[in-house]
């Protein structure tokens, strides 16, 4: 991680209200397109994203499920509810401090596309600051006739005035890309430019930008990622760039990144191999390649003279062997000299794990998580040691995160939340022991009082224990009849932790509802033996932690199956397609979003290729054997009963292709499953949703699908209504 990446983006807001992102990191999706498949695949057809044919059937779906669940005035108060929300004024303004300003991206009922401003610091210490407009993209959308999804913008420098402003057409992971004035407030005639595409750009100087993109015919991988690297010079075109560094067709993507810290300017270049592993140079002055030598596995970052890896596996680096999920510190210069003098900062047991790290100009923020719950130490390079203190203090079973506001000084930012708790913002230093300055605290969404917060542990198929939390009423009553959310991911090593719930507090919890997080393998809530427990022919794993925690919830009287749904988004979607195929028995319901469901497909559509190193190569019989026993669209059977399901997808996602959703519902409804629903959005890409109209209306539906479909739910006597 250079400096340029540890940069923050600003960006948009709409994030992940009801779905999780997908793929961590900053890889680029893109679409594929080979047509084999296997035998029967009578909905091949639906793989045309934007085909009259296809588009007409979702219509005919989309028109279904609206007169479903949408006309209810159930559905009309909820969906105010979760647009009010969103567009309460009185949310946390997060900021990304550049220079002297603090930029903020702001989405509200006047601005449903969004403002991208700015404020100083002393005004943002104010309850009601005064904010500069920099960019309206609603504005920008109506004079250029487009509506525009804002991705974010990459400055020069911080406190530099030259930005790239990244804008999609639909909210697709394809970008437009236009060069900035953050002071004029202007795009810059005959500045940088890159038509929409899958790109990746940094900066190098004011005149100069390493740029991976579509060139043309074989410029890109098979999974669509960028497969060259050019350095592209102001006041050239593009075809005149020169090459830097290409990675091999079937790798993942290539990639490069400039670190601007004075005085340690430094320049990189790399391949994506599969997802897990990448290989990575130091690129001289001279264009000279100097390989960092660590495992394939590794993470690794740099800081002015310090160089972090953190390990995926053991390493052996005699005569020392430094175990996976440990996090290592050396100078940069004697390792690339051939030191392996390493420091060990961090050493992982089975209940801890490295959550992450930030800098500021002296001290490194670490973070680790305990059974998922996470702390912070403050750890401070002398001479050849770390000194180390702890730092902050969270209630029980809430998130505690902070990270260096600018690699200048040691000033911080801290964030504190729960469950039930409304997110905090401190501000700080760590060269005093003062306490933080609060700056902002969200205001309550419900009425918190009544619910409690709990973890418990779930014994798997294999004897594992799986935490999980659970939101409930204090006084519950164990009759197995409690309406019950459980949500999960279960992949790519992401982690779930505690979030306030706001909106879905008043529209789940104040009604009778429980709330459910499954910490499956899959993740990374222990570190990469619990992300690599659940890899390629040993998936069945995440879905026997996710069977085991909705059976302990049972077995405890919480909820019984049908009383039970089970909600993921994209790989979350996968795994909840798979408890429908192989758990149908344990829940009333499933809501599976931007889902993965074709598993023999999916390398061939949009990104998929991408996550072989996750899933496995169903090209090859030998992997395809243990493939299909988690592709739920292949173990759909005509003669098991299954709960309702309403899958929810966006035609502009080009992550995860729209047609596993579609594909799933057509072979359910042929079937004779009426009670599989579906719904396409336009807009939003990979979120499903491009503002918060939208966020609120998809909501709203999800919500009103869950009520119809929990037998409390109409229960009026419980509070259900």
């Amino acid at each position: 991680m250079t400096g340029k990446q540890r940069r923050q983006f600003i960006k948009g807001g709409i994030g992940a209200l009801f779905t999780l992102s997908f793929l961590p990191g900053s890889l680029r999706q893109a679409m594929a397109g080979r047509k084999t498949s296997l035998p029967g695949d009578e909905f091949l057809w639906l793989e045309e994203r934007e085909d009259c044919a296809a588009l007409a059937w979702v219509k005919q779906q989309n028109q279904r499920t609206l007169a479903r669940f949408a006309e209810s005035e159930e559905f009309r108060r909820t969906e105010k509810q979760i647009l009010d929300s969103f567009n309460n004024q009185e949310q946390i303004p997060w900021i990304s401090m550049e220079g002297q300003y603090g930029y903020n991206f702001w989405q509200d009922e006047d601005h449903p596309r969004g403002l991208l401003r700015r404020t100083t610091l002393p005004e943002y210490r104010k309850a009601a600051p005064r904010w500069e407009t920099v960019l309206d993209i609603d504005a920008l959308g109506k004079a250029e006739g487009k509506s525009w999804v804002y991705n974010g913008f990459q400055s020069l420098k911080t406190g530099d005035p030259h930005a790239l402003i990244m804008l999609s057409p639909d909210g697709g992971d394809a970008v437009e890309i236009r060069e900035f004035n953050l002071d004029t407030k202007a795009f810059i005639k005959e500045g940088f430019y890159l038509p929409s595409a899958k790109s990746d750009v940094s900066w190098i100087d004011k005149d100069t930008l390493y740029v991976a993109t579509d060139f043309g015919a074989g410029t890109l991988t098979r999974s669509g990622y960028p497969r060259i690297v050019k350095r592209w010079r102001r006041g050239t075109p593009l075809s005149a760039a020169e090459t830097v560094f290409e990675a091999q067709p079937n790798d993942i993507s290539a990639f490069a990144g400039h670190d601007d810290t004075k005085g340690f300017e430094r320049d990189y270049v790399g391949r994506v191999l599969d997802g897990i592993r990448q290989e990575i140079f130091l690129l001289t002055k001279q264009g000279k390649k100097i390989k960092i030598d660590i495992p394939a596995d590794a993470n690794f970052s740099t800081f002015r003279e310090w160089m972090l890896i953190e390990l995926k596996s053991d390493w052996m680096v005699k005569p020392h062997r430094y175990p996976s999920g440990a996090l290592l510190a050396t100078h940069f210069d004697d390792f690339l000299a051939g030191k392996r003098d390493l420091q060990v900062l961090f050493t992982p047991d089975q209940r801890t794990a490295l959550c992450g790290y930030s800098f500021t100009r002296d001290h490194l923020i670490l973070s680790t998580m305990k059974d998922v719950v996470n702390r912070l130490e403050v750890l401070t390079p002398q001479e050849n040691t770390w000194q180390r203190r702890p730092f902050g203090n969270a209630p029980a079973l809430s998130t505690l995160s902070a990270g260096g506001i600018d690699e200048e000084t040691n000033d911080y930012f801290l964030t504190v939340e729960g469950f039930l708790q409304p997110p905090s913002l401190y501000m700080g230093n760590l060269d005093n022991d003062n306490a933080p300055e609060l700056l902002k605290q969200e205001p309550p969404r419900f009425d918190a009082s009544r619910y409690q917060v709990s973890q418990y542990f779930a014994e798997s198929k294999d004897g594992t224990r799986v935490p999980y939390f659970q939101v409930a009423l204090k006084n519950i009553e164990l009759n197995g009849k409690n309406p019950t959310s459980l949500n999960g991911y279960g992949g790519f090593e992401v982690s779930l932790f505690p979030g306030y719930l706001g909106v879905e507090g008043s529209i789940w919890l104040e009604k009778g509802g429980v709330y459910v997080v499954a910490n499956i393998r899959g993740g990374g809530e222990y570190g990469p033996a619990w992300h690599q427990a659940a890899l390629r022919q040993n998936r069945h794993r995440a879905y026997e932690d996710f069977a085991a925690v909705a059976e302990d919830l049972i077995k405890r009287k919480i909820t019984s199956p049908p009383w039970l749904c089970a909600s993921g988004g994209s790989n979350g979607g996968l795994l909840v397609g798979n408890m429908l195929t192989l758990y149908p028995q344990l829940f009333g319901c499933i809501v599976c979003d931007v889902p993965l469901l074709d598993m023999a497909r999916y390398t061939e559509l949009s990104a998929g290729a991408s996550w072989m190193a996750e899933y496995g190569d169903p090209s090859k019989p030998k992997e395809w054997e243990y493939i299909k026993t988690f592709s739920p669209y292949h173990n759909l059977n005509a003669q098991q009963p299954y709960p309702a399901v309403l899958f929810n997808t966006a035609t502009s996602d080009d992550r995860v292709h729209p047609a596993h959703a579609r594909k799933m519902a057509a072979r359910m409804q042929k079937m004779g499953y009426q009670q599989a629903f579906f719904f396409e959005n336009t807009e939003g890409g990979h979120s499903a949703a491009a503002d918060g109209q939208q966020v609120a209306f998809l909501g709203a539906l999800t919500a009103e699908f869950i009520r119809k479909h929990l037998p409390a739910s109409a229960d009026k006597e419980n509070n259900i209504s």
